[in-house]
């Protein structure tokens, strides 16, 4: 923490070092973030329109730049949708500008926010650490990248298994723990 309050983006870096690199959720983040490929960006919209704004403006960087300088966005929205529902419904909205900005086949979007629920689960169900993000999240992949990574992986859904036993191992306590994103140590 610095003397404003919580610093989003350390926060966002170290659940992605803590979390999804340390707990290997993700087995193709490590060598983006190690070759500095992750564009980290701490929006300041406080409403679906102006985050919708940025969110454009994401996906046009990040087709029109070389995959070897950003390969992949975190835009992290402390201030806006912070309501797991209203973030839910925002996605609807992203997905329409990747169309609109005719990048479907090009970008997609994944999405992590702290309170996150997959449908038919319950809200305390270990499962849904998988998307749990200190903050609302939009991650903007390029489709190319992740078809590379799924390719090169051995079996790619036998990745949300593992999660799943990982974080049961775990168990919410583990999670707790963990999930101190502030933690400077």
């Amino acid at each position: 923490m610095n003397e404003h309050g919580p610093d989003p983006v350390a926060e966002t870096v170290r659940w992605l070092e803590r979390a999804v690199i340390g707990l290997n959720l993700c087995p193709f983040a490590k060598a983006v973030l190690a070759k500095r490929q992750i564009r980290f960006v701490l929006s300041h919209a406080r409403t679906p329109e102006q985050l919708l704004e940025e969110l454009s403006s994401e996906l046009v960087l990040l087709e029109q730049t070389p995959a070897e300088q950003i390969d992949t966005t975190l835009l992290i929205h402390p201030q806006v949708l912070t309501d797991f529902l209203d973030f839910n419904d925002f996605l609807d909205l992203a997905d329409e500008a990747v169309a609109l900005l005719d990048l479907e086949g090009e970008i997609q979007i994944a999405s992590f926010h702290p309170d996150y629920q997959f449908a038919g689960t319950a809200f305390d169900d270990i499962g849904n650490c998988t998307n749990r993000s200190p903050y609302p999240t939009l991650h903007l992949l390029r489709e190319s990248s992740v078809e590379r990574a799924v390719a090169a992986f051995p079996d790619p859904d036998a990745i949300i298994e593992r999660n799943l036993a990982t974080l049961e191992t775990l168990g919410a306590e583990g999670w707790r723990k963990l999930s101190a994103w502030n933690f400077s140590g």
